[in-house]
C-alpha cells in the first residue's frame, strides 16, 4: 500500500470500527454477555455504604431564626449551651434579619434552610415541610425553653406551619437523582469497558493488531476500535433498557420514582448518554494504552487491575463530593478526566447551568484524543518495533491476509 492509496485517519478509523462492530455484535459470546448486568448488583450493594453517608450529609440541619433580635440571639446562645450535652440532635441555628414571611425565607436561593422558626420564645412557630416539622419540633421547644425567661413554661408548645417544600428539601431530592445517575453510569462503564481490553488481547495474540497497525495509522486503529466498542455498548444498553422498561410497566406504581433533576429529564438523560460515551472512551483509551505497554497477554491482564481499582477510587471521589458543590474536592473531580463524567452528571441533577457541561464535554473529548495518541505511540514503540530487524508487518485492513514483511528481502 503506497502513500497515494493510503486511507486517511478518519476513513481508516471508520473501516476498523465497522469491522470490529460487526465481528462482536454477531458473535455468540455477545448474546451471553447481555446477561452481564446481573453480576454488578454486588458492586451496587458495596457502594450502598457511601451512598448512605452521602444521603446523611444531604439532609441539611440549618434552621433560620426569624424572631426579634433579642429572641434570636437568645435562641442561638441557648443552642450553643445545649450542644455539648445533646450533640447532633440539635439543629444548626442561623439568625436572619429578613422581613419576608417565613415561607419566603424558606425558599431563599443559596440559603438551604430546612425550617424557619418565628414567633416568640413563649410561643415559637416552625415553618417547614411536614417531615422537617416532625423532626425539629422537639429540639426547637427545648432550645426555646433554655432561652426563655423564668415565667415561660419548661417546654413551650411549638406551632406547626407546614409548607409543600423548601430549598433544602429540593436539594436533598436532587441529590438522590445524582446518586442514582452516578451509580448507573459507573456500573455500565465497568461492565462494558472490559470489552475493549478483551478484544485487544485476542487480536494481539493472533497478530491481527500488528497487521492493522502496519496498514493504517495506529491512532486510527485505536480510535476505530473505541468507536466500535462504544457502538456495541449502546446496543447492549438498548437491550437492557427495553427489559427495564418492560419491568417498569409491569410494576407500575410499585417502583420508587426519582425526583426530577434541575435540568429536567430530557436534558439529564441526554447528558447522561454523552457522559457515558466520554467516560467509556476515556477508560477504553486507557485500556488500549495498557495493551500497548504490555509485552504479553498476561501483562495486559495484570496491568488492567490497577486501572480498575483506580476507577473505583475516582467514582468514590465523585460520589463523596456530591453534597459539596463548588468545593475544591468537587472541582477537582470535575476537572480530572476519569472522574469528570461522574461529577458533571451529578451537577446536571443539581444545577440548571448548561455552560459547565459544554466545557466539560470539550475537555473530555480532548483528553480522549490525547490518550489515543499516547497509546498509539506506546504501541508503536513497544510492539511494532519488536524483533531483530525492527520490521513491521504489512497486510490488509481486515487482517485476513497478511502480506510479506516490509523491508529488503534476501534472495536466493
Amino acid at each position: 500500500m503506497n502513500d497515494t492509496t493510503r486511507l486517511s485517519r478518519l476513513e481508516a478509523a471508520r473501516v476498523v470500527a465497522r469491522r470490529d462492530f460487526r465481528a462482536i455484535l454477531f458473535s455468540r459470546a455477545f448474546l451471553f454477555f447481555l446477561l452481564g448486568p446481573l453480576f454488578p448488583i454486588g458492586i451496587g450493594v458495596l457502594a450502598g455504604g457511601i451512598g448512605g453517608q452521602v444521603q446523611r450529609d444531604a439532609n441539611t440541619r440549618l434552621v433560620a431564626v426569624a424572631m426579634a433580635e433579642a429572641d434570636a440571639t437568645a435562641m442561638v446562645e441557648a443552642r450553643a449551651r445545649l450542644s455539648p450535652r445533646v450533640g447532633t440532635a440539635l439543629p444548626d441555628l442561623e439568625a436572619t434579619t429578613s422581613t419576608a414571611r417565613p415561607s419566603e425565607i424558606l425558599r431563599e436561593p443559596g440559603k438551604n434552610y430546612s425550617a424557619v422558626v418565628s414567633g416568640t420564645l413563649n410561643a415559637p412557630e416552625i415553618t417547614a415541610p411536614p417531615q422537617a416539622i416532625a423532626y425539629w419540633s422537639g429540639p426547637i421547644s427545648m432550645i426555646a425553653a433554655q432561652a426563655g425567661a423564668r415565667d415561660i413554661p419548661a417546654y413551650p408548645e411549638v406551632t406547626a406551619r407546614p409548607v409543600a417544600t423548601s430549598t433544602a428539601a429540593v436539594r436533598t431530592d436532587r441529590i438522590r437523582t445524582a446518586q442514582a445517575g452516578q451509580l448507573l453510569l459507573f456500573l455500565l462503564m465497568m461492565l462494558l469497558a472490559g470489552m475493549v481490553l478483551s478484544n485487544l488481547v485476542e487480536e494481539k495474540a493472533n497478530k491481527v493488531i500488528e497487521v492493522l497497525a502496519a496498514a493504517i495509522p495506529m491512532d486510527a486503529v485505536f480510535l476505530g476500535k473505541l468507536v466500535a466498542m462504544l457502538g456495541v455498548s449502546f446496543v447492549g444498553i438498548a437491550v437492557w433498557a427495553m427489559f427495564g422498561g418492560a419491568i417498569a410497566l409491569l410494576a407500575g406504581e410499585a417502583l420508587p420514582r426519582l425526583p426530577e433533576p434541575a435540568l429536567g429529564w430530557p436534558l439529564f438523560v441526554t447528558l447522561g448518554i454523552a457522559y457515558f460515551a466520554m467516560g467509556y472512551l476515556l477508560l477504553g483509551s486507557l485500556f488500549l494504552t495498557i495493551g500497548g505497554m504490555a509485552a504479553t497477554v498476561r501483562e495486559v491482564q495484570t496491568l488492567s487491575m490497577p486501572v480498575t481499582m483506580a476507577q473505583l477510587l475516582v467514582f468514590f471521589l465523585a460520589a463523596s463530593s456530591i453534597t459539596r458543590p463548588g468545593s475544591p474536592m468537587e472541582l477537582f473531580s470535575a476537572v480530572f478526566p476519569l472522574s469528570s463524567p461522574f461529577a458533571m452528571l451529578a451537577r446536571a441533577a443539581q444545577s440548571d447551568a448548561l455552560w459547565p457541561h459544554a466545557l466539560a464535554l470539550a475537555w473530555q473529548a480532548l483528553c480522549v484524543l490525547l490518550f489515543v495518541r499516547f497509546g498509539a505511540l506506546i504501541f508503536r514503540r513497544r510492539v511494532m518495533k519488536s524483533g531483530k530487524g525492527g520490521r513491521a508487518v504489512k497486510g490488509h485492513v481486515d487482517g485476513t491476509t497478511p502480506a510479506r514483511p516490509v523491508g529488503p528481502q534476501r534472495t536466493g
